[in-house]
């Protein structure tokens, strides 16, 4: 037993509450154990330049972590004039994870923006904002079909995330901060509801680890990975998504040089 009492192959206990922001077309607050995540989706009409003129959508996505989301408080990044290296590959996995089950071509030229916002972390934020924005984003996309601007949710498959590591020598499933802290092996998984993955981070903080290794945390992370997404299943409706192909998901623009790729995915 861990030491919050979870087997190693056992998730957090998951909660998400729907429509936390009245404001935002999709906003969700997703709790993964003591870790605490606000999750907006907001969409504007228009896309960036490179996009422009080619009727096809965009989504880019932005993370924060309020001062005292952690033991120590963090200065706001705005007071610093800059963002920091870890806030900019958090935000920058947050849309690439999105955008892969995304059709643009049939959300039109439309921007869906993003913003995650952590008020409380103890391990797993980045992978809590992905878990949780897909269900915003859902949404937010689900409030355009409504409202008639657009004939079905253009949605190709269901997105979540979560983490593995080696701690002590044994393979665990979504690490609090404790456990990730005192790692050998730590690992983010991104997947979609068809087993596919998106991204991998892993590395070793310790020593080098194995082939073997690897097979065993993607295995555990593919089995958590399924149960967080059957939780979105029973939240958004089976039936919700129709399977079709990625047409107009071209990132570079038809070919053209997408300058979001180095500077904010």
């Amino acid at each position: 037993m861990r030491g919050d009492g979870r087997r190693p192959d056992e998730l957090r206990p998951v909660r998400i509450t729907r429509h936390f922001n009245k404001h935002a077309e999709g906003s969700v607050l997703i709790e993964v154990g003591d870790t605490k995540v606000i999750c907006t989706a907001s969409i504007e009409e228009g896309v960036p330049p490179f996009r422009r003129g080619h009727g096809i959508g965009w989504l880019t996505a932005e993370y924060a972590m309020l001062p005292r989301a952690t033991g120590t408080r963090t200065p706001r990044e705005a007071t610093r004039g800059r963002l920091g290296g870890r806030t900019q590959e958090i935000q920058r996995l947050i849309g690439r994870s999105m955008r892969a089950v995304v059709d643009f071509q049939a959300l039109g030229e439309r921007t869906v923006w993003v913003d995650c916002d952590v008020i409380q972390a103890d391990g797993g934020t980045r992978t809590a904002s992905i878990t949780g924005g897909f269900i915003a984003v859902f949404d937010a996309l689900e409030h355009l079909r409504a409202q008639g601007v657009i004939p079905t949710i253009p949605l190709c498959d269901f997105v979540a995330a979560t983490s593995v590591g080696i701690v002590g020598g044994e393979p665990l499933l979504d690490l609090t901060y404790e456990e990730d802290s005192s790692c050998q092996v730590d690992m983010n998984i991104v997947m979609t509801g068809n087993a596919e993955l998106i991204e991998i981070q892993g590395t070793a903080e310790d020593q080098p680890f194995s082939r073997s290794d690897l097979d065993r945390l993607l295995e555990l992370a593919g089995r958590g990975v399924q149960q967080l997404v059957s939780l979105q299943r029973n939240l958004l409706g089976e039936d919700r998504l129709v399977p079709r192909p990625r047409a107009g998901n071209d990132e570079s623009g038809k070919g053209r040089r997408n300058p979001e790729r180095l500077s904010r995915d």
